[in-house]
């Protein structure tokens, strides 16, 4: 396995090698979202700002001005709170396009505790208008999104993380912003996850099969704008859901999806993520199993989902 911030690191080098159309912008933190190999193959599209995420955003917004593609790099606590005027009213607000890449995710951040645990950013990214929320769940699909990304206009929030991951893909898969991926067929309980929960969803329907439950797995690699059409799908196939999230459990993956069915098909559902609470520092696996985010807490989510079907 290797980490989500060195697949990214890598992929912006592989990019790079093809495109001249973008730029990267770090707050001094390069050897911890991955992007160091960049600055150092790439010296001239590499811009230093130093520890000032503020200003980092305020001139990737000037930039994106000038028909280059600036990729802001930072840990997702300071891109989706200490700089978050900016991000709102310099990016999102003229709608300009500007991508933001962050590392540092809910519990995968695992040591640096929970100054840095972002556990938020989800929730905030989706409110603010104009953005799209991307969310790989791989080293092998951050590529493909990676490129879906600075192919399309406007801002978006592209969340890539710090722990290995185990791949879930054979070859690298189509990628496009609005869909999402249905990585296992069943016909009992629709499990929906984004990034590091995606392979423990896959974990868990492992679980659920030993047992004679037959759980559909989608991997919805983008929050927003969500797979409408997918969602209302499943809930005709199984008619309940649960959501996993390395997020809290108001405001993020779980939230939209809840959104959708009770607009268009209600149906029970159960919600796996962080339970509004501060966690503490540990190693993240660790911590996924001392707050409940592994596939043993997916499975026990979707016993008691499918106790709650058909009342």
């Amino acid at each position: 396995m290797i980490t989500m911030r060195d697949a990214f690191g890598q992929a912006l080098v592989d990019l790079a090698q093809i495109r001249n159309d973008f730029v990267v912008l770090d707050a001094d933190v390069a050897g911890g979202t991955g992007v160091a190999p960049f600055r150092d193959t790439f010296r001239d599209r590499f811009i230093q700002c130093g520890i000032a995420e503020q200003n980092m955003v305020s001139a990737a917004a000037g930039l994106s001005t000038t028909g280059v593609i600036p990729i802001v790099t930072c840990y997702a606590v300071f891109a989706a709170m200490r700089a978050l005027d900016q991000v709102r009213n310099s990016i999102a607000y003229p709608n300009f396009n500007v991508k933001i890449a962050s590392s540092h995710l809910g519990l995968d951040v695992g040591p640096d505790g929970p100054t840095h645990q972002c556990l938020e950013d989800i929730a905030i990214f989706r409110s603010i208008p104009n953005f799209t929320v991307v969310s790989p769940a791989s080293p092998m699909e951050l590529r493909p999104a990676l490129e879906c990304i600075l192919d399309m206009k406007g801002p978006v929030y592209f969340r890539t993380g710090r722990s290995p991951l185990p791949e879930i893909y054979e070859t690298p898969p189509v990628f496009q912003v609005g869909r999402g991926d249905v990585l296992r067929n069943g016909k009992d309980v629709t499990i929906v996850a984004c990034g590091v929960e995606v392979a423990r969803a896959l974990d868990a329907a492992e679980l659920l099969l030993q047992e004679g439950i037959s759980a559909r797995v989608v991997n919805m690699s983008t929050i927003k704008p969500l797979d409408v059409d997918l969602i209302i799908r499943c809930a005709h196939v199984t008619g309940c859901f649960v959501t996993a999230e390395d997020h809290n459990i108001y405001g993020g993956l779980g939230s939209a999806v809840a959104e959708v069915l009770v607009q268009n098909n209600p149906c029970p559902i159960e919600f796996v993520g962080v339970r509004d609470i501060f966690c503490e520092s540990g190693e993240s696996d660790d911590l996924a199993e001392k707050y409940g985010l592994t596939g043993s807490f997916i499975a026990t989510a979707a016993k008691r989902v499918l106790s709650r079907k058909g009342r």
